[in-house]
């Protein structure tokens, strides 16, 4: 019988994105990948340290571990490596002792979005911009993480904290474009407006459902993952995003609305394992703290995104 991922949350994660292989890279950028791979063959057997996701990697894969016979996540690296260069990937997730099994070595393939959708991916997690901005393109989830803070708080090995950015993130980026082309003033009336009337679903919105499913196996007071909402809006604005979440029968364990006050210090008392955000501004200033990974844009712009959300939420109306 074959093995079936439907029922887990499965993140897939380009090697880079796993361990600190920032050294590798420039070698292959600077003297290409002849280079490269000789370098990683020479070093195969070196350890290599952990990179931005690591730690939420490392507690996610836990939480199997959490009920008898019942796994909740599953793991897939997913790398431009040949399968030869990505053997020290390999080496490195047994000398971790992570719970790893699956890998796709693509040999240099320009798109990873078919492998992607092949194992059913609903989280990606990546280094490089790119790949991240064409899993987005694709309906999954994705986010180019930054480099890791260099110190790791207590609380985040204790327990899987995640952050999540509201508009365009885990909403729909119709409210944020309303913003930026609108001004305050209007985003406020619209918001206030439409206060009882759900957001359009964003590109992470599927993820935070299926993390509000492996909550519900645990009790509040012991339950493994914490979810927090970090957004810039403030009251009156607010009332929408709890409408939202109470029709999606989602949770979240702590909200901040934060009205334009700075990110980093809250995320770094929440103590999140990731932070999710389409602003580069919050991201770059929160990396410093916490692990961060910015979300681009649907077709790469905020315009691209809006106009894809209204596609999608006419045809979710029709299907209805």
């Amino acid at each position: 019988m074959s093995y079936s991922l439907s029922d887990k949350l499965v993140i897939g994660i380009s090697s880079r994105a796993l361990f600190d292989l920032e050294h590798e890279n420039k070698i292959y950028q600077s003297d290409g990948t002849e280079a490269y791979a000789a370098y990683q063959r020479e070093n195969e057997n070196q350890p290599l340290k952990p990179g931005t996701a690591f730690p939420l990697i490392k507690a996610l894969l836990e939480l199997n571990q959490r009920i008898t016979n019942r796994r909740f996540v599953e793991v897939v690296v997913i790398s431009r490596n040949s399968p030869d260069t990505g053997l020290r990937a390999f080496n490195a997730i047994e000398a971790h002792k992570l719970d790893i099994t699956r890998a796709a070595f693509t040999g240099g393939r320009s798109s990873l979005v078919d492998y992607l959708k092949a194992f059913e991916v609903d989280l990606f997690l990546s280094r490089d911009l790119n790949d991240a901005q064409d899993a987005i393109n694709a309906g999954i989830a994705a986010a180019q993480l930054y480099d890791p803070p260099e110190k790791i708080t207590a609380s985040q090995q204790q327990q899987i904290r995640i952050a999540f950015d509201g508009d365009a993130v885990l909403f729909s980026a119709e409210s944020e474009h309303i913003f930026k082309t609108k001004g305050l003033p209007a985003f406020l009336r619209h918001e206030k407006k439409n206060s009882k009337r759900s957001m359009t679903e964003g590109p992470f919105a599927k993820l935070l459902l299926g993390l509000s499913d492996i909550q519900k196996h645990f009790s509040q007071q012991d339950c493994p993952v914490r979810i927090a909402i970090v957004t810039a809006r403030n009251s009156p604005a607010h009332g929408r995003v709890i409408h939202t979440l109470r029709d999606w029968n989602v949770q979240v364990d702590e909200a901040f609305f934060l009205g334009g006050v700075d990110k980093d210090q809250v995320l770094k008392a929440f103590g999140a394992q990731i932070f999710f955000d389409d602003q580069r501004s919050h991201v770059s200033k929160a990396a410093s703290h916490v692990p961060s990974g910015i979300v681009p844009y649907e077709g790469g712009t905020l315009t691209t995104a809006v106009k894809s959300d209204k596609k999608r939420a006419k045809k979710k109306t029709v299907e209805i």
